[in-house]
């Protein structure tokens, strides 16, 4: 087997995902200390973490498109600059206000991040593309499932809440030193590669119907994707966020049980990224996304349902973990990559800028519909709209490439 000469980078990209797990909750995790610092309410420090979804959409867009123009290093190193700034600051910061604005220096980091890191991945891993960007998400998830130990643990010790800041800059730190001469693929060598095989492929799926090659649409294609960036966000974000209650006042358990829902929720999360890492060589990409977008739509369909018992509750709180959390959304970006070989970056800016605005629009529609019940029946017809349009994707992927298995 070939040695991959590009492994190091790939173990450094995944640790800076590591990082950025810690970051989306940092906040959130130190709330009390950090309210202390600010001289703010526990409530107001909280209040800071909406300040990183500024951050991200501000330049999401236009680094995807300069990723695809200038490589994907710079932006790599930009995201870690920029989230070296947050978590120093954090430690200096001394009002709500400045806080805000490091907060918007992490949005913008995870953006950095997300443009440079999710095409090197594809780049480094061209056989692997999906199972190397769904790894990502076990980093991430790793990464917060450890640091509420790392903070409670230095609550009980008495020890600097500062600590728990300090160790992911310190990776930072190592990351950066890295890629000061870290080598990435060559990103226009490889476009040119992939766009050369795509219109191979076809090519051959055209000579087999008889009929003229089918070209990937920019407005087409590209719309169904952007599309399903939005709905992937919103599906997991409303379930994710609303579990808890959803449990207590429709389900009627009690508050343990209600909070377990979560817990299950995250481990179905965490299964289908092994799963998927495991299945990843032997099926495509896009044979996954409709697959687990109709496994979505059913668990929630079937929580919308049959809310009363609550062992279902739990198995149902674990399969849209699995199906909906699990990875898909990368899964889906990976395919869209498959269709705009040429655009890795720009492509990764559209689709989770799709992403970012369902994060602020989906807690405006929550809050307009009556109840947790019609919030779960708009995730069902949200989720359903997934399936339907990674369907159409998947047929139009068989039009362009004259075949969905590997």
């Amino acid at each position: 087997m070939k040695k991959n000469k590009y492994m190091m980078t790939a173990f450094m990209l995944y640790m800076n995902y590591f990082v950025h797990g810690m970051g989306v909750i940092i906040i959130s995790q130190n709330a009390s200390s950090l309210a202390q610092q600010w001289g703010t309410t526990t409530t107001g420090a909280i209040a800071v973490v909406s300040s990183l979804g500024i951050g991200r959409i501000i330049n999401l867009l236009i680094s995807g498109i300069l990723s695809d123009k200038f490589g994907r290093k710079p932006f790599v190193q930009l995201g870690i600059v920029f989230y070296l700034v947050f978590f120093v600051g954090l430690l200096f910061s001394k009002s709500v206000t400045v806080a805000y604005i490091l907060g918007i220096c992490a949005g913008m980091a995870n953006s950095f991040l997300d443009t440079g890191t999710y095409p090197a991945l594809m780049e480094i891993f061209p056989d692997a593309k999906g199972t190397s960007n769904v790894v990502l998400k076990a980093f991430i998830s790793g990464a917060q499932f450890l640091l509420p130990f790392i903070v409670s643990g230095l609550a009980a010790a008495h020890a600097w809440y500062g600590w728990s800041i300090v160790i992911p800059a310190a990776i930072l730190v190592i990351t950066f030193i890295y890629f000061l001469k870290g080598a990435f693929p060559d990103s226009k060598a490889v476009a040119e590669a992939e766009e050369k095989k795509a219109a191979e492929a076809e090519a051959e799926a055209a000579a087999a119907s008889d009929k003229p090659a089918v070209k990937s649409n920019k407005w087409v294609d590209g719309t169904l994707f952007i599309l399903y960036g939005y709905i992937s966000q919103a599906t997991f974000y409303m379930v994710s966020q609303m579990l808890t209650q959803y449990g207590q006042q429709i389900s009627h358990m009690n508050d343990g049980a209600a909070h377990a829902l979560v817990s299950w929720y995250s481990l179905g999360s965490i299964c289908c990224v092994l799963f998927t890492a495991v299945i990843g060589r032997k099926f495509k990409e896009v044979q996954l996304v409709p697959i687990y977008t109709l496994g979505a739509f059913l668990a929630i369909f079937l929580m919308w349902a049959y809310p009363a018992s609550a062992v279902l509750m739990g198995i149902l709180a674990f399969a849209v973990g699995f199906f909906a959390a699990g990875g898909v959304m990368q899964l889906g970006l990976t395919v869209m990559a498959d269709f705009f070989p040429a655009g890795k970056g720009t492509v990764t800016g559209f689709f989770y800028t799709a992403g970012s605005i369902a994060s602020f629009t989906i807690p405006l529609v929550i809050n307009a519909l009556p109840g947790m019940r019609e919030v779960m029946f708009f995730d069902v017809i949200v989720a359903l709209l997934g399936f339907v349009d990674t369907t159409i994707i998947a047929i139009r992927y068989k039009k362009l490439f004259g075949s969905l298995k590997k």
